[in-house]
């Protein structure tokens, strides 16, 4: 019986990186959560314990700092492809490196009409996120951007229906024409190419039109709900080549308050956390090109 290593990574997860921009009086800051990792020919590190060709997991810690004070942090996509050629190159045995970068963002203090120049308060609400994916060196480099949100939550408390859906002896779900529609919307977006983006102007009107197509389109359920925010994205953002969503049906449940002698008109809800429907769907661009290595360890879904 013949035995192999089969595919492997490795690297340093959750850097923690924090810069604050002391330009001028009034401060910026950029927080991120950084994880990063290296694919290549790392066998004998497994099987005979060589670290001949290891760039240690500290080493790429130290330079997520370092590169965040050298490099700069414009856009989180921006820093993560400058990281994953910086290890390439410091790792001559490495094929691939892959950066995976939360942002968080803060907003000032209102503090007089433009708010504090170096006070934050952490802004609830969405992270973005950005995997960047740099294989090859030169004139063989290839890199792939995935980027994204998550934790964003969405209501609607009208304008949503459920029915018309299949029935067997075991369902009991009470057909709506009026809903309260909540998830906590997970989206990803691959974008054809790394060059020739503005990397904050998209993300934000991306973001927008996410949050415009939730808040004006009718929706006969969160399936047609995703892909009508997939289709408006690819509609007007020619740099996107696909979008996936990753959607659980935060359920609100009509409270019967007839025991009280109560009526309920739609305006009492339970919220339910678990059980709960996750909806889950991709929407391409007929002409994208291909995906490479842009998912490989992706945080995945589909």
């Amino acid at each position: 019986m013949g035995i192999s290593l089969g595919a492997n990574q490795y690297g340093k997860a959750e850097n923690r990186v924090v810069r604050v921009y002391r330009d001028t009086d009034r401060h910026e800051i950029v927080d991120l959560n950084v994880s990063t990792s290296l694919r290549g020919d790392f066998a004998d590190a497994h099987v005979t314990g060589d670290q001949a060709d290891v760039l240690p997991t500290d080493t790429q810690k130290n330079t997520a700092f370092a590169y965040a004070k050298k490099h700069g942090v414009t856009s989180p996509e921006d820093y993560a492809i400058a990281l994953g050629r910086r290890f390439l190159e410091a790792s001559p045995k490495a094929s691939s490196a892959q950066i995976r970068v939360e942002q968080y963002a803060w907003d000032r203090i209102p503090v007089g009409a433009n708010g504090s120049d170096h006070a934050f308060v952490r802004r609830g609400g969405a992270v973005r996120t950005t995997v960047v994916t740099v294989a090859g060196r030169g004139a063989d480099e290839q890199v792939w951007v995935v980027s994204g949100l998550q934790d964003l939550v969405l209501l609607k408390s009208t304008g949503s229906e459920f029915k018309g859906f299949l029935e067997d002896e075991y369902t009991t779900l009470a057909e709506t024409d009026d809903r309260i529609l909540a998830t906590s919307l997970v989206a990803r977006w691959r974008y054809d190419s790394a060059t020739g983006v503005d990397w904050n102007k998209s993300h934000d009107a991306i973001s927008a039109s996410l949050l415009e197509t939730f808040a004006t389109t009718y929706s006969h359920a969160l399936q047609e709900t995703l892909y009508l925010m997939g289709r408006r994205v690819l509609e007007t953002n020619d740099a996107v080549a696909e979008i996936r969503f990753s959607a659980p049906n935060k359920h609100h449940f009509l409270v019967d308050l007839s025991p009280f002698g109560l009526e309920n008109h739609n305006e009492v809800f339970v919220a339910a956390d678990r059980p709960y429907g996750l909806i889950e769907a991709t929407v391409t661009r007929d002409d994208a090109p291909p995906a490479g290595d842009a998912w490989l360890a992706v945080p995945s879904f589909l």
